[in-house]
């Protein structure tokens, strides 16, 4: 049986971004995913590229990096991946204080201008003046993340790379010693390593997971811990409509930033599943797609079995009128609910690198907010597995040890 140089497990947006870059630098690269039609984080996302919002060093590098990717991604996959400019409004509750509000984005690394209400409905005439005391704007980059995936997949194909459907169960792998971290220059890449999937089981050098949502409990089947974490989030999808959106719509305090920190903060609740260790939030945004489609979001549900069931007539509900008293026009369009898993780490960074104890296994998850970052760091990754140096990837592995990032 044919063994791969890299067995790239999740075909989502970071999957494909990877198994592509890997297949460049003249890797035989197989990419695994379970679902046919893509029913992952990426088929729901907003699509935003948040480019200003850089608040570290490294962060900031990634971001730079990010929107010079995209501006030359179309003409290098030959697809045209609707990169486009919005104007960002972030809501502020009419119960905050507008400077308060604002005080809390000066770290940005473009930190977005405060307007006040006549200013924010001018620029989005669809919101509820009554409902809000200000905005925030800021220019944001925007793509359409379903074409983006394809684009990386079919150029992935055309470059030699192979595609197979097929649920990943667990990896069997040859274990190093304990202390043994992170190659400095891809030195010491695993042999022998197999991936049993619910048809067959193929045979790699290297495996890297990329599942998103799932990852936690795949590297878990595997005898494999790590601090990777995951919410059930839930939007709705309209079809294209013709009401304009002008702007992308999200709140100022965005609470699934501090339900992720909050739910990681015990790692033992996440080792039983149907746990909720937090309640769940609502974060009231809104997009617009070139063909006229709507995505309204979102809810982020902290349960810690990733096939636990929500009731999606309550979630719809609560969406509808969480929406409703920000954008009216918009809670009763016509729309279908819809739920993913969205995979994060402790620490609101990646999980990349090579995981200790497990010659040849590697992740690249954890990504919450991906879209901007995912390209720097899938070329990034690729050229450090080829060789060379890369102090980036090196200090975001110190996340899976529990270490930070400057």
């Amino acid at each position: 049986m044919k063994t791969y140089d890299w067995i790239v497990v999740g075909g989502g947006f970071t999957g494909a971004a990877l198994a592509y870059e890997l297949v460049k630098k003249g890797f035989s690269v197989l990419l695994l995913e379970q679902d046919a039609n893509f029913q992952n984080a990426t088929r729901y996302s907003y699509g935003g590229l948040a480019f200003w919002s850089g608040t570290t060093s490294v962060t900031r590098q990634l971001c730079d990096e990010g929107i010079a990717r995209y501006r030359i991604l179309s003409q290098e996959l030959n697809a045209n991946i609707e990169l486009r400019e919005l104007d960002l409004l972030l809501t502020i509750p009419i119960d905050t204080d507008p400077k308060t509000a604002a005080t809390s984005y000066a770290h940005f690394a473009n930190p977005p201008k405060l307007l006040g209400v006549d200013a924010a409905c001018d620029m989005e005439p669809l919101l509820n003046r009554e409902a809000i005391a200000g905005a925030l704007t800021v220019k944001h980059g925007h793509i359409n993340p379903q074409k983006t995936v394809q684009a990386y997949i079919q150029a992935f194909l055309r470059a030699g790379g192979e595609i197979e459907i097929s649920q990943v169960l667990k990896l069997q792998n040859n274990p190093a010693p304990p202390t043994a971290l992170l190659p400095a220059s891809g030195e010491g890449l695993g042999e022998g390593l197999s991936v049993e999937t619910t048809t067959t089981i193929y045979h790699s050098a290297n495996v890297v997971v990329c599942a998103g949502g799932f990852s936690r409990n795949l590297l878990k089947a595997s005898g494999i811990l790590i601090p990777l974490y995951f919410t059930h989030a839930e939007v709705i999808e309209t079809p294209p409509i013709e009401m304009k959106l002008r702007t992308l719509v999200m709140p100022a305090n965005l609470q699934r930033f501090q339900l992720e920190a909050e739910s990681s903060k015990i790692d033992e609740v996440w080792n039983e599943p149907g746990n909720e260790p937090v309640a769940p939030i609502l974060d009231a945004g809104a997009v617009q797609f070139i063909d006229g489609s709507l995505r309204l979001g979102q809810i982020s549900r902290i349960i810690t079995d990733p096939t636990a069931k929500v009731d999606s007539g309550e979630s719809e509900r609560w969406l509808r009128q969480s929406i409703g008293k920000i954008l009216p026009e918009l809670a009763n369009l016509p729309g279908t609910w819809h739920h993913c898993l969205v995979a994060f780490s402790g620490n609101h960074l990646p999980l990349i690198g090579a995981i200790p104890g497990c010659q040849g296994i590697y992740v690249f998850s954890g990504f919450s907010n991906p879209l901007v970052i995912v390209p720097p760091l899938a070329q990034r990754f690729a050229n450090w597995v080829s060789g060379q140096e890369d102090e980036i990837i090196s200090q975001l592995y110190s996340s899976i040890l529990g270490g930070g990032v400057a």
